[in-house]
Order: C-alpha cells, then sequence, then structure tokens
C-alpha cells in the first residue's frame, strides 16, 4: 500500500493525476492511497472521488502548511501553481508567493514526513530565450534569458526559483525530489475553465468558427499528452534521480502556434474553417514572450519513458470532453 499527497488537485494535471492513481489502484486491488491539499474544498469534492482525503490550505500559507499532520505519506507530488497567463500578468506578486512560498513550503512538509519520493512539476517557460543552431533539441542545462523587467516574467522566474529551492532541499536536507519541466499538457477530461489557445482552437472547430490569433504565432509550442504526462510523473517517483530535472514532452508534438492553428484547421476542422489575425499593440491577452525552444525529451526516455500520442490524437481526445 502506497500513500500520496498531492497538491493542486483541483486543477487540471493534479485532478487527472488523483483519478489515474486511485483508477490504478482499483484495477490492481492495491490499498493505495490518496490525499490532497486544495484552497476550495468544495470544488474538490465535486471533481474528485469519494475516497479521496481533502485537506483544506493554500500552500503559500506556511502556518496552515505547518498545522498539516504529515504522517503516513510516502510519495508528495506538487501540482499546485497559477495556470492563467492573464492572472499573471495582473496579479504578478501573487503568481510569485504561490510559486516560490507554495514550493518552499511543500518541500517542508515533504521533509517532516520523511517522504520516500517527490516531485515537482515545473514548466518549459523556465527555459526562456535561448541561442540555438537550426534543429537543436534543448536539454534540461540549456537555460537562456528571461526578462527581469517584464512582469508576465514572474511565472518563468518563479518556478525557476522553485527549482532551485528543490534542489537545495535534497543538497541540504536530502529531500528526495525530482523536478518534471512539463511541456504544455491537454487531452482527455480537460477542464470546462481551460481558456489556452489549445482549448481556442478546439472551440472555435467545435463553433465552426474561424481560429483568431492574436500573436504572429512564430511562437515554438511544445505538447505532451496528460496520460503520457501521467506516465511520465510516476515514472519520476519511481526511477527519477533525487536532485535531477527531466523535460516531459513528446518530441513529435513539437511546432510554432501558427502551424498547429493550420493543422487544427485543416485536420480536425477538416478545412471548414480558416485563419485570421487579430494582434493588439499591447500584450493585452498575457502571452508569454516568443519562444524557439525546442525540447529533447532523452533524459526521460533514458528512464524507459516513450509518448503514446500525437497532437491530433490529443485533440479528438479533448474535444470528447471540453464542454461549451
Amino acid at each position: 500500500m502506497a500513500n500520496y499527497l498531492i497538491t493542486g488537485a483541483t486543477g487540471y494535471i493534479g485532478s487527472m493525476l488523483t483519478k489515474h492513481i486511485l483508477q490504478q489502484a482499483k484495477q490492481s486491488a492495491s490499498q493505495d492511497k490518496v490525499a490532497v491539499i486544495v484552497r476550495n474544498v468544495e470544488q474538490a469534492r465535486k471533481q474528485l472521488p469519494e475516497d479521496v482525503h481533502i485537506l483544506h490550505a493554500d500552500v503559500a500559507d506556511t502556518v496552515a502548511m505547518d498545522q498539516i499532520d504529515v504522517s503516513g505519506y510516502e510519495y508528495v507530488i506538487h501540482c499546485a501553481a497559477p495556470t492563467k497567463s492573464s492572472y499573471m500578468v495582473s496579479h504578478p506578486i501573487e503568481t510569485i508567493e504561490s510559486i516560490v512560498n507554495g514550493t518552499q513550503n511543500v518541500l517542508a512538509l515533504a521533509k517532516r514526513c520523511q517522504a520516500t519520493s517527490v516531485v515537482y512539476l515545473s514548466s518549459m517557460e523556465v527555459y526562456g530565450k535561448i541561442n540555438y543552431y537550426d534543429g537543436e533539441k534543448i536539454t534540461e542545462g540549456n537555460l537562456g534569458e528571461i526578462d527581469t523587467f517584464n512582469e508576465r516574467s514572474c511565472y518563468p522566474l518563479g518556478k525557476r526559483m522553485a527549482e532551485h529551492i528543490c534542489y537545495t532541499y535534497f543538497k541540504e536536507y536530502g529531500v528526495p525530489v525530482k523536478i518534471a519541466r512539463l511541456a504544455q499538457t491537454f487531452g482527455k477530461g480537460i477542464l470546462r475553465e481551460e481558456n489556452r489557445v489549445f482549448a481556442q482552437f478546439a472551440r472555435a472547430v467545435q463553433r465552426n468558427e474561424d481560429i483568431v490569433l492574436h500573436t504572429k504565432g512564430d511562437s515554438v509550442g511544445n505538447y505532451c499528452d496528460i496520460d503520457d504526462v501521467l506516465r511520465a510523473i510516476l515514472l519520476l517517483l519511481e526511477r527519477g534521480e533525487n536532485g535531477e530535472v527531466y523535460n516531459v514532452v513528446n518530441e513529435e508534438n513539437t511546432m510554432t502556434i501558427r502551424e498547429m492553428a493550420e493543422m487544427v484547421a485543416n485536420r480536425i476542422g477538416k478545412g471548414k474553417i480558416s485563419i485570421k489575425y487579430d494582434i493588439p499593440e499591447k500584450n493585452v491577452y498575457g502571452y508569454a514572450a516568443v519562444s524557439n525552444v525546442r525540447l529533447s525529451s532523452e533524459k526521460l526516455r533514458g528512464l524507459g519513458w516513450l509518448p503514446k500520442s500525437n497532437l491530433e490524437k490529443m485533440y479528438q481526445d479533448m474535444m470528447k470532453d471540453l464542454q461549451m
């Protein structure tokens, strides 16, 4: 029997991970248990299975986190973080506090409960702007520049600091933490309120409306199916090296935003919709800086992980569950 503690369990990845672990436990007739830390208990009760133990706390609240009974938790997975770009732009301080303070509080909890293994979910945005040669796949050590005088940088800079906190908790206290740098993740079970560009593209198909781009679409996106990401997280819990970081990406699903829009319009929308441009003078939508990063998954594949779903299937799975 294994006991898991998951933060951010009302978010997309956290909720899907919680359900996945419990489903696997039922299929294998194991006695695995899952507890979650959430800010909104009512939402968690509606969204998660009945056999989940719900703990009420904001991970950034040190006093509340210190009061959590940590006995019995072997595996800690820290998923909680802001995900909406518009929120990051309008609330950069709160974004930083949530990421940085929250990560330190979760790692302090993992230290108190002497966790067997910990995984922190980071983001490909930590790479920033990188000098690269055409066709190069970026490995985990190739970090670039992030503009410190841009409020939207609160997210990638916060994630970088959180990764450093993970590393130092491992080096100083021996907390067995691994870092998963996630590509953008979607597929089945997408949350109703999801509004990132991939969901906007899917809704355009459902509504038979043209896809509207608010940028030139030059930024490169790296994507991975939710099932592939869940397998990667659990693999890192079991086999990942402590204090190390791993890219989680399906290299075949890397393309520019414009290329993805064209794929969706032509293959998912069957050519019935087109692409239009409406580019504002200012970044009112809070989009991340243009990136040309194409991530390498070689390190994670070295642990035995292989992605299974291509981008077209991810869209098909997402659109089955995406509610208008």
